[in-house]
């Protein structure tokens, strides 16, 4: 648990906190910068498809504009180092079968729970939190680093397909960008024909890549943000984070987010030294606490109370909880586990108080003040990891799901046609991969539609 509670404790009571939050801010700024944008792809967009310009490069589906080039040369490129991309396919592959089955499993567990509790259609089952969009998501803001995470997402996936078929000697037609004002998605156009004559694992190995990429990817830019979280300093000062409700320092009036400076007249400048003080105090004592705040210092006057039963100390208690920025550092560093990539997929949603202090990895914090950083941009760049790697593993696994048109679809597609082809039983592949796609299928949209249909 990460607390640092009065006398700096190492566990907290079970008590209500008032806690130190970002609110959000409602800025205007960023609608007429976005106005101008969607203006002027329409204009551009408008003007490129009434008089047919470019027709070679540029197609329409619909609003989304799609830039073409048959310039590929980079994929061959690849050729060089064709043996290890094999065996990165190869393993790419094996990863993918293990991908799709953990996946499936999740989502037989995520129906029965979900028949069993029943739950309302809010918060994580509203059907926009199913689509991982930023901004139409809930929980994954519409912000820079998101969006360059997505981006970078999408390209790793697609070069992952790109550079495997010509490992595979499949040729790559061309490859170019999706527009929707913004870069919303990449392409790689594979010769239909040739990708048709490729068999078993050639095929599985090209169809696996991007999943492959998006796993490999994600995982580095979750060990880099680790290592990078490494680097910062926390504070040891007795930084008020949270405020225990209807104890002595909330009647006070005592602000979250102030440095102590002095108890009682002597000043202070760790945690450590604040419970030395307040060791040597019992409940009904009175105590003089000098704080700062926005370079502002204060004094506030109160008496000490009981610490709650189920801690029972002898001194007296303010009810403050101070911010611990290193136990925060090894909660982090913990995570290189298995359990610990739990952690990281489920910060955004997780509300939890121990939660809220990860939440510092993904989304601007009160709380990056607390630690000295190698560089400006520090936390620009470990939210940019933490979404990169987010945005990357979650991709990679859904696109395992085996269920076509997805990747993980096709794989279990020649995967089953191989396996039937060989028995003379070839006939009844296609059977087969419907049938497990629309179980695939029946179970995700089971998500999000039950808890509508079971409070009808």
């Amino acid at each position: 648990m990460i607390t640092g509670i009065d006398e700096y404790h190492p566990s907290a009571p079970d008590h209500q906190f008032i806690y130190l939050v970002a609110a959000p801010v409602h800025h205007m700024s960023w609608v007429y910068p976005v106005l101008l944008l969607v203006t002027l792809y329409a204009v551009v967009a408008y003007t490129i498809h009434s008089r047919k310009l470019f027709t070679d490069h540029v197609m329409f589906y619909g609003p989304f504009m799609a830039i073409k080039t048959d310039r590929v040369g980079i994929f061959d490129r690849f050729s060089a180092i064709r043996t290890f991309l094999r065996l990165y396919g190869t393993f790419g592959v094996l990863m993918v079968v293990l991908v799709s089955v953990f996946i499936t499993a999740m989502l037989v567990i995520s129906v029965r729970y979900t028949l069993i509790l029943q739950p309302e259609p809010t918060g994580i089952y509203k059907p926009q939190n199913i689509l991982l969009l930023p901004g139409i998501n809930e929980y994954v803001p519409s912000s820079l680093a998101v969006w360059l995470a997505f981006i970078i997402t999408i390209a790793v996936h697609e070069f992952g397909h790109g550079f495997l078929c010509r490992v595979e000697n499949i040729t790559v037609k061309g490859m170019g960008v999706i527009l929707a004002v913004i870069p919303i998605g990449f392409f790689v156009e594979p010769d239909e024909e040739e990708l048709e004559k490729t068999k078993g694992m050639p095929k599985m190995r090209m169809f696996g890549a991007g999943i492959t990429n998006n796993l490999i990817v994600g995982f580095s830019c979750f060990v880099l943000l680790i290592l990078l979280v490494g680097t910062a300093v926390p504070t040891t000062a007795p930084v008020i984070h949270g405020i225990y409700k209807d104890f002595p320092a909330d009647h006070a009036g005592v602000p979250q987010g102030s440095v102590v400076k002095a108890v009682n007249g002597v000043p202070v400048t760790t945690r450590d030294e604040v419970a030395g003080i307040l060791n040597t105090t019992q409940p009904g004592d009175p105590v003089a606490l000098m704080v700062e705040k926005d370079a502002a210092v204060s004094e506030y006057n109160f008496t000490l109370a009981p610490w709650p039963a189920e801690l029972s100390r002898p001194s007296g208690f303010m009810g403050v909880q101070y911010y611990d920025g290193a136990s925060v550092k090894e909660a982090i560093g913990s995570m290189l586990s298995p359990f610990g990539v739990l952690q990281f997929l489920i910060i955004p949603f997780d509300t939890s108080s121990n939660a809220q202090f990860l939440r510092l990895l993904a989304f601007d914090s009160p709380d990056e003040p607390y630690y000295q950083v190698p560089f400006a941009a520090f936390w620009g760049v470990i939210h940019l990891l933490f979404w990169c790697g987010w945005i990357n593993i979650n991709v990679g696994i859904f696109n395992a799901i085996p269920m076509v048109p997805l990747d993980g679809g096709y794989i279990l597609k020649e995967g089953v046609d191989r396996l039937l082809d060989r028995r003379g039983l070839i006939r009844y592949s296609a059977r087969v991969v419907s049938s497990v796609s629309y179980v695939m299928l029946v179970m995700l949209m089971s998500l999000i539609l039950l808890p509508y249909l079971l409070h009808l």
